[in-house]
This record gives C-alpha cells, sequence and structure tokens, in this order.
C-alpha cells in the first residue's frame, strides 16, 4: 500500500529539527520511501495535509503501562507511597486478564495521543501467563512497543520470551528491565546485566534515584565490573554529578527523562540539562499514569519550562521536540527505525491539526507543538505505514 500525504508542514528532526512548508511524504508498505515538494502520486493513496503538521511520532522511553487500569489512584502520594500502594499492594493481586487489560488501555492511549512507540517497562511479570498477557495486549494495540522485561528468575523464561514473541512484523523488541544494584543489590545486578549479555539486548534500570553517594557508588560497581558495555538506559539518573554524566555518555549510555512524575513524586528535580550537556542521549518518559499525565505535550512542556526555570535559556523548543522523538528511539535501541522522516525508516508518524481552538494562529510551528498543543490536536497516527487513528478517532 502506497499512501502519498501531501502539502503539509514537515517537521523533521535528523540531522536536526527542520520546517519545511508545502511538502509532502511517499510511503511505501511499511517504510517512508521519500520526502519532498510535488511527489508524484503514482497510484498511491493520497492524504491531504494542507493545514496539518507532519511529524515524527513521538517515542516513550519508560511507561509502566498496565497502570492505566488504575490511572491517578496516587495523585498525592510521595515515592514510598507510589511504591507501597502499586507494586507492594496492587501489583501482586492482579491476574493474566488485568495485565492485559491495563496494557491494552494504556498503548491505546500512547496511540491516540501520537505515541507511536513506548518501551513497555513491566514488573508484573509474576508468572509465563502474565508475561504472555502484556504481550498480547502490546501486540494486540498496533503499536511499535519494546518490551522491557524484569525477570523474576534467570533459568528458562527470558529466553522463551524473547524466542516466543520477539519475532515477525519486527514491531516487538525486548529490553532487560533491570532493578538494579540501588534497588536489589549488586548480585542481582550481576545477574541482570549478564543475561542481557546472554540475550543480546540493552538493559533499562532506575539508576541515580537514592543519593549522590549511592547513585555513584552503584554507578562505579556497574564500571568496575566491566557491565556498561551492554546498552543502558538510566531513568530518572538525578543524584549523578557531572562526572557521572560524562561517564554515562562515554559509554554509550541514555538517560530517560520523567519531568512530572520526578517532580510530584520528590524523587527530585529533572536533569534534562545537565544529562545533555554532558553528551548523553535523552529522551522524555511519562513514567506512570497513576500520578501523573500520559500524553507527551504535557512531557514536553514540563521538561522545557524546568530548564528553563533553572536559568538555561539556551535550551529551546527544538531541543525537547527532538527528545521527544529522536531522542526516545535512540534511547530504546531504534534510532535506525523511527524517530525520524529519514527515507528508508519505519513509517511511524502523526498529524497534528492546526485550525483547533488551541492552535489556531499558529506562527512557530515546533513552538506550537511544544506550547500549546495537546491530544486533541492529534487528527492521525501511523505506525509502520498502518493507520492507527484517523480522523481523530482511533481504529
Amino acid at each position: 500500500m502506497r499512501i502519498l500525504i501531501k502539502n503539509g508542514t514537515v517537521i523533521d528532526t535528523h540531522p536536526s529539527v527542520t520546517v519545511s512548508p508545502a511538502t509532502d511524504v511517499l510511503i511505501d508498505g511499511d517504510r517512508i520511501e521519500a520526502v519532498g515538494q510535488g511527489l508524484p502520486e503514482d497510484g498511491a493513496e493520497v492524504i491531504d495535509a494542507t493545514g496539518r503538521l507532519v511529524l515524527p511520532g513521538f517515542v516513550d522511553s519508560h511507561r509502566h503501562t498496565w497502570q492505566a487500569s488504575h490511572r491517578a489512584i496516587v495523585a498525592d502520594a510521595d515515592i514510598q507511597g507510589y511504591f507501597r500502594t502499586v507494586l507492594g499492594e496492587l501489583a501482586p493481586s492482579l491476574t493474566p486478564a488485568d495485565v492485559h487489560a491495563g496494557n491494552l488501555a494504556g498503548a491505546r492511549e500512547c496511540l491516540d495521543a501520537g505515541v507511536t512507540t513506548l518501551l513497555d517497562w513491566t514488573q508484573v511479570t509474576q508468572t509465563p501467563e502474565h508475561a504472555d498477557a502484556l504481550v498480547a495486549a502490546l501486540r494486540e494495540s498496533g503499536i511499535r512497543a519494546v518490551l522491557g522485561y524484569c525477570p523474576q528468575d534467570f533459568a528458562a523464561e527470558p529466553y522463551r520470551v524473547r524466542d516466543t514473541h520477539m519475532r515477525g512484523d519486527g514491531l516487538l523488541t525486548m529490553a532487560i528491565a533491570a532493578l538494579g544494584p540501588e534497588i536489589a543489590g549488586e548480585e542481582r545486578a550481576l545477574q541482570e546485566w549478564r543475561l542481557a549479555r546472554d540475550l543480546d539486548l540493552p538493559v533499562t534500570a532506575h539508576l541515580g534515584g537514592s543519593s549522590p553517594e549511592q547513585a555513584h557508588a552503584a554507578l562505579m560497581f556497574l564500571h568496575d565490573n566491566g557491565l556498561l558495555d551492554r546498552p543502558t538506559t538510566y531513568i530518572h539518573a538525578i543524584h549523578y554529578s557531572d562526572e557521572d554524566f560524562k561517564l554515562i555518555a562515554g559509554t554509550g549510555g541514555s538517560v530517560s527523562v520523567s519531568p512530572v512524575d520526578e517532580l510530584t513524586l520528590g524523587i527530585g528535580y529533572p536533569v534534562t540539562g545537565r544529562a545533555a550537556a554532558a553528551g548523553a542521549t535523552v529522551s522524555l518518559s511519562a513514567d506512570t499514569v497513576t500520578c501523573g499525565p500520559g500524553d507527551m505535550f504535557s512531557l514536553m512542556r514540563a521538561a522545557f519550562a524546568m530548564e528553563r526555570g533553572r536559568g538555561n535559556l539556551a535550551f529551546t523548543t527544538r531541543d525537547v521536540l527532538r527528545m521527544a522523538t529522536l531522542g526516545g528511539a535512540e534511547t530504546v535501541g531504534l534510532g535506525a527505525v523511527t524517530g525520524s522522516l529519514t527515507p528508508g525508516k519505519q513509517a511511524d508518524l502523526i498529524l497534528l491539526r492546526t485550525d483547533t481552538p488551541g492552535m489556531s494562529g499558529t506562527r512557530d510551528p515546533i513552538g506550537a507543538i511544544v506550547l500549546n498543543a495537546d491530544t486533541s490536536a492529534v487528527e492521525t497516527v501511523l505506525v509502520a505505514g498502518r493507520f492507527r487513528k484517523r480522523g481523530g478517532r482511533l481504529l
């Protein structure tokens, strides 16, 4: 199937964030074939994008997707209250059907808001049936996802999940969701990173969130044991020093910032600018809708305002839009697959309306996306060239 998105304002992110008015995007099957003006129709289905912003789909680099079924349940809690209620009380009681419902709802929420790719960081893999239910929900939704698999054992089950589910159309890939040395201790961390090496998978872990001393000591433990050869995403990373961030960047690490939840849960002030200044790849994530928003517009606004509020006026709307797209794709290991409109990449893209009350009169498209847009502007969503939302409605 060929689709020609015609005469839109195209916003791309590679090699830099640019705006191209009256531009077409040609899709052939699941890939972007060409971007330019006056592209031939050649029998393609034509989508008139006049008055629309066309850009890569958003990428959420860390979301506990199953928690969509418990939205705002700990809206006023701190991090200990979140642990106690969501992970201590709710998670152990959930059946495979429960986690399937939560994951499907959460993935559809993402698509509705223009998030075409997410890393699903899941702690509810207590049985093989739970893991299978989580995967089934992601596949049913049609989203592109990285299953952040948190192992309950280190024997056969992680291998079964990889060999059973990581196949086919490439929409689903896998990472090891590690508890890490700060949460679960050094012995388990060794097992987690070694498992990732054996399975040839990246690692995503909540790191740097305890205290400056513990954050640095845990990072040195990983470094001294030669574990940083695995691509690693550092979630939150609140308490790292600038030198720690240089080590993270130098070993190919990436940072996933959850700008709203880090403040509302009392974890600390987001490190968006400091991590980027050290050369690390930085991305944005919703974390959990039990105490925060689930759309990328809210996250971009929060990250932009907080960084500017620190006095970093060199931080721009272009910077934060790139973090929400290509930065997220690079963080989850899919930078060669999605995150920009580069020909040859997967056709994961969204169309935003500019005729809604909140978007009319747009002069700077990038500024409007970051500062003014919300989910009501998301008219069309494609993942791998397939419509997942069209005419403002999920399909």
